[in-house]
């Protein structure tokens, strides 16, 4: 097996466009090009097919069996992240983290929720970490059935194959900072896996820098008529859940409301797209999730973690959360039938370059902070990050989407912006490697800190 590391690749910062991650002649650029095209659609296709062979993965369906049910499928996730490790010389960490739920509407009796988690350390900063999730569980027109057939094969084996498959591909390299791939459980019965490992990682003080939630990866047909392959979305908090008091006073007057850590990852996974994943354009939805509807993203959300959901941009809704049925001449139901393997392999390979890029870069700055009221000019400072060797600085007017200007900076923890006025755009930081690769942004002030 061949094992890439960043001290392989030799190249030369840019710093005239703001959105670009590596220069054109560092090799480091080929190797995430190499990831783009790794995700493999017929591996997805017959992993989708398997979780959806268990009948139901509904969170209270039987767990003794060894064919159906929420525990033959956990148990299968686990044997394969096992088998990647095996082939990459142990290089993954493979164990289940679950905690007992009960007394909800969803859960009225005590249940083990159980998700599956595979860690691919680090080599210098293995506290550090990326996550890539999908869910478990599946679930058709009544929330609490769990015996009837339930397929869930884009909702969510997509997530979850597309899972497994980002840890195929990218455990043939290595990374300076670590990578998380997790099975989630108790998605439709109320977020519970993404709460229990939220606060299993606040418990072991896991610094998680990026939360990429996979849910329904796999559609491109729209209950809308529309049929697209070419389009993702990305959704992402505008202000942090855990911002106190003070810090939402100190917003209001310095700006932030659409800059928090989560959606400067939507930033980042866009220009990701643009550069690496051919015909795939990101729609970022500045939206939690989808209109008075949630995913497992939100739990790490509420624990303070930058936390995004990635997903198909048309949903068909006859297909999500239905028996299997035709009634009225309409086929409803979450069946393999509707599942596009290609464009599935698509966003799987979105996952996989983002993360590839955010562990391959410094850390984002810490304690990024700005100055310049009553001035022609702008000083950004920040804390010094292991690992970077320059730093970039960001800024674009307020109601602009993406960063539209930078400048490459030197070995420096603060730096001057000549005539640039403070009042009229908004700023950030990121930190780049002596390889080239560049952290997300970071936009000042508690608003902003990763």
């Amino acid at each position: 097996m061949k094992l890439i590391t960043p001290g392989m690749i030799v190249g030369t910062i840019v710093g005239t466009a703001a959105g670009t991650l590596l220069s054109a002649a560092n090799a480091d650029e080929q190797a995430l090009h190499d990831i783009a095209t790794a995700t493999s659609a017929q591996r997805l296709q017959q992993d989708i097919t398997t979780l959806a062979g268990f009948g139901t993965r509904h969170t209270l369906s039987e767990t003794d069996s060894d064919t159906r049910g929420i525990g033959a499928a956990r148990r299968w996730i686990k044997a394969e992240f096992d088998k990647i490790s095996a082939e990459c010389g142990g290089c993954l960490d493979v164990f289940y983290v679950s905690d007992i739920v009960s007394g909800t509407a969803r859960v009225p009796d005590p249940v083990e929720v159980v998700n599956v988690i595979a860690i691919q350390r680090g080599s210098d900063n293995p506290d550090r970490f990326v996550m890539m999730s999908g869910d478990i569980d599946s679930r058709v027109s009544d929330i609490m059935n769990s015996t009837s057939d339930s397929p869930g094969a884009n909702d969510n084996a997509t997530g979850m194959a597309g899972t497994i498959e980002a840890a195929r591909v990218l455990s043939q390299y290595t990374f300076p900072g670590s990578i998380i791939y997790a099975g989630l459980s108790g998605e439709e019965q109320g977020l519970n896996g993404g709460a229990i490992l939220a606060a299993h990682a606040r418990q072991n003080n896991w610094d998680i820098k990026a939360v990429i939630n996979n849910d329904m990866i796999g559609n491109i047909r729209g209950i809308n008529g529309v049929i697209n392959n070419t389009t993702a979305r990305v959704f992402s908090e505008g202000t942090r859940y855990v911002e106190t008091e003070e810090e939402a006073r100190q917003r209001r007057f310095q700006g932030g409301e659409v800059d928090s850590a989560s959606r400067n990852m939507a930033r980042y996974i866009d220009d990701i797209a643009d550069q690496y994943i051919p015909n795939l354009d990101v729609m970022m939805v500045y939206r939690l999730d989808r209109f008075g509807r949630g995913g497992h993203h939100r739990p790490f959300n509420e624990a303070g973690f930058p936390a995004v959901r990635i997903m198909e941009t048309n949903e068909n809704y006859n297909w999500q959360h239905q028996d299997i049925r035709v009634e009225d001449g309409i086929a409803y139901g979450d069946v393999l039938e509707h599942v596009d393997f290609d464009y599935a392999a698509k966003l799987t390979a979105l996952n996989a370059v983002t993360m590839a890029a955010m562990s391959w870069a410094p850390a984002p700055p810490d304690n990024v902070s700005i100055s310049g009221q009553v001035s022609p000019d702008t000083t950004l400072s920040w804390d010094k990050v292991p690992g970077a060797t320059q730093y970039r600085l960001h800024w674009r007017l307020t109601t602009d989407a993406q960063w539209t200007h930078s400048r490459t900076v030197g070995d420096v923890d603060e730096f001057t912006l000549e005539n640039v006025v403070i009042d009229n755009y908004y700023f950030g930081v990121s930190s780049v490697s002596a390889t080239g690769v560049q952290s997300p942004v970071v936009f000042p002030g508690p608003a902003g800190a990763f």
